[in-house]
């Protein structure tokens, strides 16, 4: 590795959809550069990425995985990222900290939308990113790639450049002309693509689709717009130039496209990319970092490893860093650069390297670190999580390591939370969909020994009254000594949903003292937290209006008990009736998804749609906003997605409690009963 500014290591995230075969591709480029003496393969659960047990089990990326390597005298690090939306805080972590992106599309234009959460990112972060349309080794690939293309601009706010135009023989793809050298190419297995005599056939594709691109070109570069109008040919290095400086600049996109199985048009990308993609000074201009002269470290990922311990998974933006030396106070205990599972030791780490930092145990992920002290940088906000499961451990005494275990997970993995829920006392683990929470529920039994039991968690209902009482609550006990007696009259009526609970006294004469207004208080409230039908009791005005006590037998404690007493007596004048809470949903869908998002939505009990929207900066995009009861919560995210080819979402808040009546709330007052009962 040189030491030259012009040599630091880059970084290329390899995202896309779920199936586009990213992991393929990792391992392609690897082969390409010579890291590997063969290709693993992901039926077979050797490859590069995808190492982990989790991985392995589902035949699917779960975490974004590194491996380092050289290129035409480059160095790289590589990141294949989840193309699955349940793992995307993995992907937007990673990809804040790459040079470049490269996002692997499958040619099936129907499936291009699935790409849409990618590309929007990649916008909005003005990352450069190329387009690698993968699988062309099927029949009738090439027939579908400018319908795919076509597909994949509606969504994308860059313009989308094609780079090479197959040659085909019969419906196969047999090799490529690279639009800016105009030179033909045969795919050879498993080495670079031969040098051929354009065929004669390809002519009219080439022409037409290299003057596209030249046009686009000449969108960014008058120079090229006045050689194009004069009829004149620019120079293939002018037009290499032009195109490098576009990429670095996120004004276009660039298409490749090949085979990861076949090892076809990989060597291509990969000289792109050599040729494209900026340095990590340029990389650190564009994330608005502080210049300085010391190292500047950040952490975007997080591991904690079996028998090794946290690891702190860095970009180097500048400086230096040997092991031994002190960041932000914390010792740096090892540098690692990482291969897959693997982990090479070295000394030190230079700027644009990424590299995992040992037993850094005070420093979190998105935190950049230099000597000194540590550096605020922008870092996008966790994902908010949509599915909840509520654990309990299988062994009596396993609480402190489960909640331990949790804490690690969620270090590693911002889109999931843990929740304490005081009352319910339930510990809650909120992700982002079914597999994401499975997945967490497979690394505590494998990482932890813990085995959990699961199930929806309680939905937090409530009760209020519905008619209004005067009631009378009388403690008087006996006991030889000292007595106990308190005596209440109490009004109770019913408040307007969302106000609360309100108290007042109303007392003539000093019939019950000032001093024990707030034990009265108190009885009530206590009574409150389980009413009648089992759950908290909200919306309720209470005065203390009449009442007498005793000299010697009234305390505290009395009037508390008599609080309740009365308390009591009301729950059956007053008409208790359950509350459910209710949800404000907002879903995000492409626009030809919305009439099923609307027909999610009343289809569940309760469910209220209140309209759509188009989506704010999201082109050929919809919101729709309702009210959907939080019972009826549970599994809406696995029907959006298996609706939206996985690419709708959802955020949500609290907004409302609304009376439950009938069978449905006799149904909930009968469970909790049995819950109690069993508890």
């Amino acid at each position: 590795m040189s030491g030259n500014s012009q040599s630091t290591p880059r970084v290329a995230a390899i995202v896309g959809p779920y199936l586009s075969g990213k992991t393929s591709l990792m391992e392609s480029l690897l082969f390409a550069a010579g890291a590997l003496p063969r290709k693993g393969s992901v039926k077979e659960g050797n490859t590069v990425g995808d190492a982990s047990m989790e991985a392995k089990a589902r035949q699917m990326s779960v975490e974004a995985s590194l491996a380092s390597c050289e290129f035409q005298g480059e160095a790289w690090t590589l990141i294949d990222c989840p193309g699955s939306v349940e793992f995307r805080q993995e992907t937007v972590h990673a990809l804040m900290a790459a040079d470049i992106a490269v996002v692997v599309c499958d040619p099936d234009p129907a499936r291009a939308l699935m790409a849409a959460p990618a590309l929007k990112f990649l916008d909005d972060h003005q990352i450069p990113h190329v387009v690698f349309i993968n699988k062309m080794e099927a029949p009738g690939s090439a027939s579908k790639l400018k319908d795919a293309l076509n597909a994949l601009q509606i969504i994308s706010e860059r313009p989308l450049v094609l780079v090479e135009v197959p040659i085909r023989e019969g419906d196969q793809v047999t090799g490529y002309v690279d639009l800016i050298s105009e030179h033909a190419y045969r795919y050879e297995a498993d080495k670079d693509a031969d040098l051929l005599q354009m065929p004669e056939s390809v002519l009219p594709e080439e022409r037409e689709a290299r003057q596209q691109m030249l046009e686009k070109l000449a969108d960014f570069d008058d120079h090229l717009m006045e050689e194009l109008l004069s009829d004149m040919v620019p120079t293939l290095e002018e037009v290499a130039e032009d195109m490098a400086k576009d990429v670095r600049d996120d004004l276009l996109v660039p298409v490749f496209f090949g085979s990861a199985d076949k090892d076809t048009g990989v060597r291509r990308l990969f000289q792109a990319l050599c040729e494209e993609a900026p340095r990590v000074d340029a990389t650190a201009r564009r994330l608005g970092l502080p210049e300085g002269k010391d190292a500047l470290v950040q952490v975007f990922k997080t591991v904690h490893a079996q028998h090794v311990g946290k690891l702190s998974i860095s970009r180097v933006w500048r400086g230096e860093v040997v092991d031994g030396t002190s960041l932000a106070g914390n010792r740096v205990s090892g540098i690692n650069r990482l291969f897959g599972a693997q982990q090479i030791k070295q000394q030190k780490a230079s700027a644009g390297e990424v590299v995992a930092l040992g037993r850094m145990d005070e420093v979190k992920t998105s935190e950049a670190l230099t000597p000194s002290a540590k550096v605020e940088l922008a870092w996008p906000e966790p994902l908010q999580p949509m599915l909840a499961l509520s654990l309990h451990t299988t062994k009596s005494g396993d609480d402190v390591k489960l909640s331990l275990a949790l804490q690690k997970l969620c270090e590693e993995d911002a889109s999931l939370q843990v929740e304490q829920n005081a009352e319910t006392q339930e510990r809650i683990l909120w992700g982002q969909g079914e597999v994401h929470l499975k997945c967490a529920l497979d690394r505590l039994k494998s990482r932890f020994g813990l085995d959990v039991q699961q199930h929806p968690p309680l939905v937090p209902y409530r009760e209020t009254f519905t008619k209004a009482a005067k009631v009378h609550g009388r403690h008087k006990h006996q006991t030889g000594g000292h007595g106990q007696f308190g005596d209440v009259w109490l009004e109770i009526k019913p408040l307007p949903r969302g106000t609360g609970f309100q108290f007042e006294e109303r007392i003539v004469g000093g019939v019950v003292p000032k001093n024990f207004f707030g034990a009265v208080e108190h009885g009530v409230v206590e009574w409150m937290k389980r009413g009648p039908l089992g759950f908290p009791v909200v919306d309720i005005h209470v005065a203390l209006v009449d009442g007498s006590y005793h000299t010697v037998d009234s305390s505290d404690m009395a009037f508390k008990t008599a609080a309740r007493i009365g308390m009591t007596e009301a729950a059956p004048v007053c008409h208790p009736v359950l509350l459910e809470p209710i949800s404000e949903v907002h879903i995000s869908v492409p626009s030809e998804f919305t009439p099923k998002a609307q027909r999610l939505v009343t289809g569940r009990r309760g469910g209220q749609v209140l309209g759509f929207d188009a989506k704010p900066g999201w082109n050929g995009w919809d919101v729709v906003s309702a009210y959907i009861p939080q019972a009826e919560m549970s599994d809406v995210i696995v029907e959006l997605r298996s609706l939206t080819m996985g690419v709708g979402s959802f955020t949500w808040a609290f907004h409302h409690l609304q009376e439950l009546v009938g069978r449905d709330a006799d149904k909930v007052v009968e469970a909790r009963k049995q819950a109690k009962a069993t508890a």
